[in-house]
């Protein structure tokens, strides 16, 4: 069994025009959202074995205010942290790419990044159990700083193939807390 949970970045700052995408920070709901969602996985007991992540700004401020809601690091071990750019921007089938390349001794596996991939990638690994209620909130709409999880039956991380996933969480920020839900 190979657990890979899922989060998209903190809602990213656009006060700066002239600022490229991948150099966007969070803006303070986003940070407020960041620190929520890793204060849930604390008191939820998550405990990640490997954390693969891209390096766009807003994702590594994503990962700096989760750590401080989680209290402490997110892996067991430093150097389970791994930075990929091909992440940013990346597709479901790159992303499936690289979920396939984990190492097998990772159990749990916490990738983040951005959409549309991430909840594509969701949406195909799990197309068999289209009609489960978690499922559906996802293909309605993934929000920023949304974690899921799902679980393949699978020994070896390159076995990870579309439909063979069970979405077992979905937990958007504004589910912890009303405020953080859409703008109105």
């Amino acid at each position: 069994m190979k657990t890979l949970s899922l989060l998209r970045h903190a809602k990213s700052s656009w006060d700066d025009p002239t600022q490229r995408d991948f150099d966007r920070p969070l803006n303070a709901r986003g940070e407020l959202a960041a620190h929520t969602m890793g204060a849930w996985m604390a008191r939820e007991g998550l405990v990640f074995d490997a954390l693969t992540a891209s390096s766009a700004r807003r994702v590594m401020d994503t990962l700096a205010h989760l750590a401080k809601g989680y209290g402490g690091p997110l892996t067991a071990a430093a150097q389970a942290a791994r930075f990929d750019r091909r992440i940013y921007m990346a597709s479901a089938a790159c992303l499936f790419d690289v979920v396939r390349e984990t190492a097998d001794t990772v159990g749990h596996l916490l990738l983040v990044g951005h959409n549309p991939g991430l909840e594509d990638l969701l949406l195909l690994a799990t197309r068999q159990n289209g009609g489960s209620s978690l499922r559906q909130a996802a293909a309605e709409k993934y929000p920023t700083a949304t974690f899921a999880t799902l679980a393949f039956d699978i020994a070896t991380w390159s076995a990870a193939e579309e439909g063979t996933a069970l979405l077992c969480r979905f937990i958007r920020p504004r589910d912890l807390d009303p405020a953080l839900g859409p703008e109105s």
